[in-house]
């Protein structure tokens, strides 16, 4: 798939060379020491985020995130990208801006993404003016896809559906920009995703920007052999399902 081969190599360098993606010794949250760390909070500058921006729209421009039909119309599967507070909501907003780039630049019909939205949610509800928690397109009655940066415990992932659920959307499918591939605990053989999925049913796609297997097999000519040494270490000895 040309559109996936070039968004990584895009987006791979920029992570390493401004720190977002880093290399060395880290203890994790889970005790774990990890030969890497994933900083989304450096993800601030125009070049880092327009990469971020046109991953995230690579994978939304593919199925289950859309449907292709015989003669090359593409019809997409969702009406709204929603970004939870706080992180997700820069995401959804650059995400729906790079459809709409893609779709002024394609050679094919315009208007595939004509009626796509962004939605975001307030921390706090609004009293005064339109009030409420909702920023952007409503969601009663429309299909949402959730954008966020990574999955860990997969609380702020349960929020992001109760709130769309509570306001009448339908959560059709889940894009986080990162996948470490690793089982939760040493209980749980699945990763932070893969339990996830299994929340959510097999009928709601859950589909990740990059991956570990993704840093092993494409960032070789990026880092040191002794790095995919460790990486590929790691994922023998914490990798999920």
């Amino acid at each position: 798939m040309a559109a996936e081969q070039d968004y990584k190599a895009t987006l791979l360098p920029l992570l390493i060379s401004n720190k977002v993606l880093s290399f060395g010794s880290y203890i994790l949250k889970s005790g774990r020491e990890s030969p890497y760390f994933f900083t989304s909070s450096l993800l601030h500058t125009a070049p880092l985020l327009r990469a971020t921006a046109a991953a995230y729209a690579s994978v939304l421009s593919t199925p289950p995130f859309v449907t292709t039909a015989a003669d090359g119309t593409t019809t997409p599967n969702f009406d709204i990208v929603f970004g939870p507070a706080y992180k997700g909501i820069v995401l959804c907003a650059a995400a729906v801006n790079e459809l709409a780039v893609r779709d002024s630049l394609s050679a094919s019909p315009k208007g595939t993404w004509d009626n796509v939205s962004y939605s975001f949610n307030r921390k706090e509800a609004k009293d005064h003016g339109e009030g409420g928690n909702i920023v952007g397109a409503p969601l009663k009655g429309k299909r949402v896809v959730i954008v966020d940066d990574v999955i860990t415990a997969g609380t702020a992932l349960r929020e992001a559906v109760s709130i769309i659920e509570k306001e009448g959307g339908i959560v059709s499918g889940v894009v986080v920009l990162l996948d470490r591939e690793e089982r939760v605990s040493e209980t749980e053989t699945k990763s932070a995703v893969g339990v996830a999925q299994r929340s959510l049913g097999e009928n709601i796609p859950i589909r990740a920007v990059l991956g570990l297997h993704d840093l092993i097999e494409k960032l070789g000519g990026e880092i040191g052999e002794v790095e995919i040494q460790r990486l590929k270490e790691y994922r023998a000895r914490y990798g999920a399902e």
